[in-house]
């Protein structure tokens, strides 16, 4: 039997973009992220940007670390919620397609919204589909939910008793368990896909990359990194 590589056996990265603003957008990027780690096994590393983004810092030194993480991640997954989607999380997905990163675009808004015109097209502006190497995951999240909890509720409990036994959240963690195991088989599906970024541009792409964003930093390190980052992608056999 052939021996898998410690490169193939190590759990992959995955930056985790999305809104981070208020409770329930950080208690939501935590149920999926804690999922998605315990569903895969460990496979998946799920980076929240909640966890080291430094809000006291200079902006643009904000901006730099998440740049810099999504660069470093084997994968990403993009949370596009909302009637009009996160600005910085358009500008992170664009980034990830610009280096070749395998994406998951996950909604779990069940509202229609964009300019693609049909309830089979994504429901977002079209400036945003049809990249390479991206699978799209959509949940009905707040059906779900309410099946869900009909299931769970064999009798229709007081408000007090609702509260009291955590009926709410529990719901919701177990959505957000049954959406992780989608995300995971999105992932799964992504990192199998050719690259697009053909061998003999890879070191140029990452050259340009590693300037063109405009990261503080000395130049020659900047590209040192990036460079490092392409080894490691290409010995994974993201890239």
């Amino acid at each position: 039997m052939k021996k898998k590589s410690a490169s193939a056996s190590r759990p992959y990265s995955v930056y985790f973009a999305g809104e981070l603003f208020d409770i329930k957008h950080l208690a939501g990027n935590a149920i999926l992220a804690e999922s998605i780690f315990a569903q895969s096994k460990g496979k998946y590393l799920c980076h929240l940007p909640q966890d080291f983004e430094m809000r006291g810092l200079n902006p643009h030194v904000i901006r730099d670390q998440d740049i810099e993480s999504l660069f470093e991640s084997d994968l990403a997954v993009f949370n596009f919620d909302g009637t009009e989607l996160d600005s910085g999380t358009v500008v992170e997905f664009m980034l990830a397609k610009f280096a070749d990163i395998p994406s998951v675009l996950l909604r779990s808004d069940l509202r229609a919204a964009g300019d693609q015109g049909s309830v089979k097209k994504d429901p977002w502006n079209l400036m945003a589909s049809f990249y390479p190497r991206t699978e799209v995951v959509r949940a009905l999240s707040l059906v779900d939910y309410r099946v869900l909890q009909q299931k769970t509720l064999k009798k229709n409990p007081s408000i007090a008793t609702r509260l009291s036994g955590q009926y709410a959240s529990k719901t919701a963690e177990a959505v957000g368990q049954e959406l992780s195991k989608r995300v995971i088989k999105a992932l799964d599906n992504v990192r199998k896909i050719p690259p697009v970024l053909q061998p003999e541009l890879r070191a140029n792409v990452y050259a340009w990359i590693a300037q063109m964003p405009g990261l503080k930093g000395r130049p020659k390190a900047l590209h040192e990194k990036l460079a490092t980052i392409l080894v490691h992608k290409v010995e994974r056999g993201l890239l």
